[in-house]
């Protein structure tokens, strides 16, 4: 099997790391340390028996940021320095990634949602927004569904509500991950950005085959999608690995996409979609139109100009 073939099935899971690592060279380490301002605050905080690994860095509204899969917080280095100049951002390890060790629980979306919910209460907030990307999107869903009170606005990054969403050429991809993998990735970014911050470097295998196993799994979370009350965005590439019937569904069962916002914009959704131009599923999560893209919306801010106010009587 290719190291291509290998990198594309490691994609299929959320596209930890930059998409150019098919073409490199020479693979080069992943710096352990996030960019961005130093963090204020960093440590672990265990929720349903996973030891969670933590960093806040910078000052204003919180911002609790969740990564995709086989990554860790420091895939977000080039988006982090303009997000901290704005928010102070709670960046996690998620179950089995990064700093976080695996534990002996399964890796779930559910679990981790209501684990997320935990942790932002132990460490001291009532309230935070979230943005997830991928797998993180998902875990955002799933804290916002189970602890509505403590989300306070959600972004969810190209991750689909069901599996079903995924391109179908997509599911055989991930269906197929596990730690027969583990050897052929010794050189890619994916397993020297883990190599580089992980507390027991030999469990990336076990890892492999965690999230095998998690994207085995079929799920539909339309219910979860359903308990959502606070202002919701999504946010997907105009390339993503999301099928985009599936994001025009995910936006109406938020319920915007129903019908023309009106003159006066009377009709207007509250929750909001953005297709970004020329990015795929392997890119969003790096782009500076990310940032660009949520921080209005994480404001509660609208960028969009006034006809009615440009014209003179």
């Amino acid at each position: 099997m290719s190291i291509r073939i290998v990198t594309a099935f490691i994609a299929a899971i959320a596209a930890a790391v930059i998409p150019a690592i098919a073409e490199a060279q020479e693979p080069k380490p992943v710096a352990p340390q996030s960019a961005g301002a130093e963090p204020v605050r960093k440590g672990r905080v265990e929720a349903g028996g996973i030891s969670y690994y933590y960093e806040i860095r910078g000052k204003g509204d919180p911002l609790l940021l969740l990564h995709g899969g086989l990554g860790s917080i420091d895939m977000f280095q080039p988006i982090l320095p303009a997000l901290t100049e704005h928010r102070q951002v709670i960046g996690v390890d998620l179950q089995g990634h990064g700093r976080t060790p695996l534990g002996k629980r399964p890796i779930s979306i559910e679990a981790m949602g209501a684990d997320m919910g935990k942790l932002v209460s132990e460490l001291g907030y009532a309230q935070v927004d979230v943005l997830g990307y991928s797998m993180g999107g998902g875990v955002a869903l799933q804290m916002a569904a189970q602890a509505p009170g403590k989300v306070r606005r959600l972004v969810i990054a190209s991750a689909p509500y069901a599996r079903n969403g995924f391109f179908p050429e997509m599911i055989p991809q991930q269906e197929a991950v596990g730690a027969g993998l583990a050897d052929m990735m010794k050189d890619t970014p994916m397993f020297l950005s883990y190599k580089a911050v992980a507390p027991d470097v030999s469990e990336f295998p076990r890892l492999l085959d965690a999230m095998g196993d998690l994207m085995r799994r079929d799920y539909d979370f339309s219910d979860a999608v359903g308990k959502l009350k606070m202002p919701v965005m999504l946010v997907f590439g105009d390339s993503d690995m999301i099928r985009p019937e599936h994001i025009v569904e995910f936006y109406q069962k938020l319920g915007g996409g129903l019908k023309d916002a009106g003159w006066m914009r009377e009709n207007m959704a509250g929750n909001r979609l953005a297709i970004l131009p020329d990015l795929t599923h392997y890119e969003a999560f790096a782009a500076p139109a990310l940032v660009t893209t949520v921080l209005p919306f994480l404001d509660g801010r609208s960028n969009a100009p006034n006809w009615a106010g440009q014209v003179k009587n």
